[in-house]
């Protein structure tokens, strides 16, 4: 039987599985022997357990921490938001996995209508948002912020559907997808968070987005970027913020900036991105690299504490997956996690995708409100 009609069968099957990107096409996860659904009270004892390791491919523990888990896991207090109750977390250990499909092909006959979607912050409610913080970034409590906005609609989807489109239109190198019994993750998230292997480990954050037109080639975005004072100026914040978030649990000396300012292609939009590399100290735990790592600070903001502290503030409800991490832990100690953007989180029928962009001292209020819907758009257009 072919990778495709495994994959085929599992979803027809109704088992809870996942699918992650790979470097060779994408790799599925499935027949779950556990499911561990994290808390603030287990989170700890969850990273720092040791497990055997067999040298087995599913030797792992795979799954998400949601932004609100994250928060308190560094003592950011986050004050009563409106909730729909979704999980701070959930990890799975597999007992199959199947490595390299390189293809999904899987076709679906959609009897939905087009979905109208509602954003909880409209153009009005946006700016007065924005103004608010620019002040805060000129009295000097903040340098950047992420200014978040939902979209939801009322849905049924067919998560595989979803994902095999948004593989051929829009793939990223962190997509993944969860189809769970009551709850689907679709994701096309570009942003890869932590990559460690034995003692080395990676961040590559990303920071400057524009739209791509019929005449903004790759070159021509690299200009651009190169010549835009505000974005350069966030992308060097950034750059910064995560070189230090690796060098609290690095050798001294050893982050460096690997690859810097390059420019990455999608479907709607071009991303500024630098890759940054460090070897970590020993006796380091995975407790000590979650706390370092995350949430991503390409996506809050900086400094990241006292940013985190004024979002969480202003903001009404709950981020759930949003700017939290996807990911696994294997049992030798060696991670890969995202940052979960560009994600469609499904959950008692409701589809609620979550954008965010920039707030700098020069920023443009509706540059910055346009930027999300561009942001949300590729998503957007699989109701359709």
């Amino acid at each position: 039987m072919n990778k495709q009609n495994q994959l085929a069968d599992v979803h027809n099957s109704g088992k809870p599985y996942i699918i992650y990107k790979s470097k060779k096409g994408f790799d599925l996860y499935t027949n779950f022997s556990k499911k561990i659904i994290l808390n603030n009270r287990n989170i700890v004892s969850f990273l720092n357990k040791k497990y055997k390791n067999n040298s087995r491919n599913t030797d792992l523990h795979i799954g998400f921490f949601g932004y609100e888990i994250l928060n308190n896991l560094i003592n950011v207090k986050i004050p009563k938001q409106k909730s729909i109750r979704f999980p701070k977390g959930i990890f799975y250990k597999p007992e199959k996995k199947i490595s390299s499909i390189n293809n999904l092909k899987y076709q679906h006959i959609d009897k939905r209508k087009n979905s109208s979607f509602k954003i909880n912050i409209n153009k009005d409610s946006y700016t007065k948002i924005f103004n608010k913080f620019k002040k805060k970034i000129k009295s000097g409590e903040t340098y950047q912020i992420k200014i978040c906005t939902k979209y939801k609609t009322k849905s049924k989807i067919d998560p595989l559907n979803f994902f095999s489109k948004l593989s051929k239109t829009n793939l990223a190198p962190e997509a993944f997808m969860i189809r769970d019994k009551n709850y689907s993750i679709i994701s096309c998230s570009p942003e890869n968070l932590i990559t460690k292997k034995g003692l080395n480990i990676f961040t590559k954050p990303i920071a400057g987005t524009v739209k791509k037109t019929k005449t903004l080639s790759k070159i021509k975005a690299l200009k651009y970027f190169r010549k835009n004072i505000k974005e350069t100026k966030e992308h060097n914040m950034i750059v910064d913020m995560e070189r230090n978030d690796l060098s609290r649990i690095c050798k001294p000396g050893s982050v460096k900036l690997s690859k810097q300012k390059t420019v990455e292609e999608y479907k709607d939009l071009f991303h500024y991105v630098s890759l940054i590399k460090g070897k970590l100290k020993k006796n380091i735990k995975n407790e000590d690299i979650i706390k370092a790592m995350m949430p991503g600070g390409s996506v809050i903001g900086c400094p990241k504490i006292s940013t985190l502290n004024l979002l969480n503030k202003q903001e009404k409800e709950n981020r759930n997956i949003y700017t939290g991490s996807f990911g696994y832990i294997k049992f030798n100690g060696d991670m890969r996690f995202n940052i979960i953007i560009r994600s469609i989180l499904n959950f008692k029928d409701i589809s609620e995708i979550s954008v965010a962009s920039g707030v700098v001292v020069d920023s443009n209020a509706q540059h910055e409100f346009n930027e999300n819907y561009i942001k949300a758009k590729a998503l957007i257009d699989l109701f359709k």
